[in-house]
């Protein structure tokens, strides 16, 4: 009886061993789930990347959109800031021009000179304008601005051309007071092209391009369009070019005092010197006393002070008030008006005297006419 296996009778006979079959995985225990793929994470991942790139994208075109908007409003502020300093400073010479226009001290040759120096001036407002960069959207209104202070140069060097030449040529008052105010238009013409073109396209453009916060500025240079009137320039001259030997002033001068009224609730009463008018007076009465002043001399008089005062035969009632006449012309009456004069209550139920005293102008040689003393009998007003 065999009690040898075959195997075991192999090996002892020298054959080899035999060995299982390779490339047959051992499976132990139960299969797992199925869970992603290394190819679907790849793609999750590169879908992150995208979704951040867009986030980055766009959050840095908003930032650059939002300094776009800072940087043009900033350019928009700028260039107007500079144009207010050009715009303040050229129309400044309106008002010293004005001044001078009422200056008694005024000669011909000192007036020319400050023309030709407010002329320079205009001329570096157009220079320093010229300089400025303004934005795009800006350009058209900016050549308006430009052509303001151009005409504003011209019209102040052909005002100080025309004085030379109507001295020259010894022109009639009336006749150079036109030609002057020919050449003075140009200067209220100045004040339209800004207000009219510049100012208000320049706001246009402001508003258009949303630009918030800047005020396009004004620049007037004529205040009052009636001095630049030839009826005014002729006398003013005529004051210029009369002759004169250093501080004594010759030709025909003088003011008076024309007539004096007291205007009550619309009803106008005449004041007189002779006879005694009842004037209701009194804090709120609302009472005017209204003087006609003359010029009874040949030439045109300025900044004259006119001054009324209220007395009784032993005092003064009242602080004198004084009013100021810019300028009056030879041979015309402006009135005076004087309202709320200060009466203390012991002044009321009896009589007093209003005095005018108006100031004697150079060269005035009669005086006695500058002064007149009206009669009244004071009442208080009803409140």
């Amino acid at each position: 009886m065999n009690t040898f296996d075959d195997d075991t009778d192999a090996t002892y006979l020298g054959e080899p061993p035999r060995r299982p079959p390779r490339g047959r995985p051992q499976r132990s225990g139960p299969r797992r789930a199925a869970g992603p793929t290394d190819g679907s994470s790849s793609v999750l991942r590169v879908a992150a990347f995208v979704v951040l790139g867009i986030v980055i994208v766009f959050g840095f075109v908003f930032w650059i959109g939002s300094c776009s908007g800072q940087s043009k409003q900033q350019d928009y502020a700028s260039y107007i800031a500079a144009m207010q300093n050009l715009a303040t400073k050229s129309a400044s010479v309106g008002k010293v021009f004005g001044n001078e226009l009422g200056s008694p001290g005024l000669t011909m040759q000192g007036f020319q000179s400050d023309l030709t120096r407010w002329a320079q001036q205009q001329q570096s407002d157009y220079v320093a304008a010229q300089r400025l960069r303004p934005p795009g959207p800006l350009q058209n209104a900016h050549q308006y601005a430009l052509a303001t202070f151009y005409l504003r140069q011209a019209a102040l060097t052909n005002l100080a051309n025309t004085l030379t030449i109507a001295k020259e040529k010894h022109e009639a008052p009336s006749l150079a007071g036109a030609q002057l105010a020919s050449e003075a238009q140009h200067l209220s013409t100045s004040d339209d092209l800004w207000a009219q073109l510049y100012q208000q396209l320049a706001t246009q453009v402001l508003k258009d391009q949303h630009v918030t916060g800047v005020i396009v500025p004004a620049s007037q240079i004529v205040k009052n369009s009636a001095i630049l009137s030839a009826s005014q320039l002729a006398p003013f001259y005529q004051r210029l070019s009369s002759p004169s030997n250093g501080h004594t002033v010759t030709g025909l001068h003088g003011m008076r005092v024309a007539s004096a009224s007291a205007i009550q609730g619309g009803v106008t009463t005449a004041l007189s010197e002779t006879t005694t008018a009842t004037v209701a007076l009194g804090v709120g009465s609302g009472t005017v006393i209204e003087v006609m002043v003359e010029n009874n001399g040949a030439f045109q008089e300025v900044r004259i002070p006119v001054t009324l005062t209220l007395k009784s035969k032993d005092h003064r009632l009242s602080p004198p008030v004084t009013k100021t006449i810019s300028q009056i012309a030879p041979g015309t009456q402006v009135p005076v008006q004087f309202t709320d004069i200060q009466v203390p209550p012991s002044a009321f139920s009896q009589s007093a005297f209003l005095v005018v005293h108006v100031a004697t102008v150079p060269g005035e040689k009669q005086h006695s006419d500058n002064v007149a003393t009206y009669k009244v009998f004071l009442r208080l007003a009803k409140s």
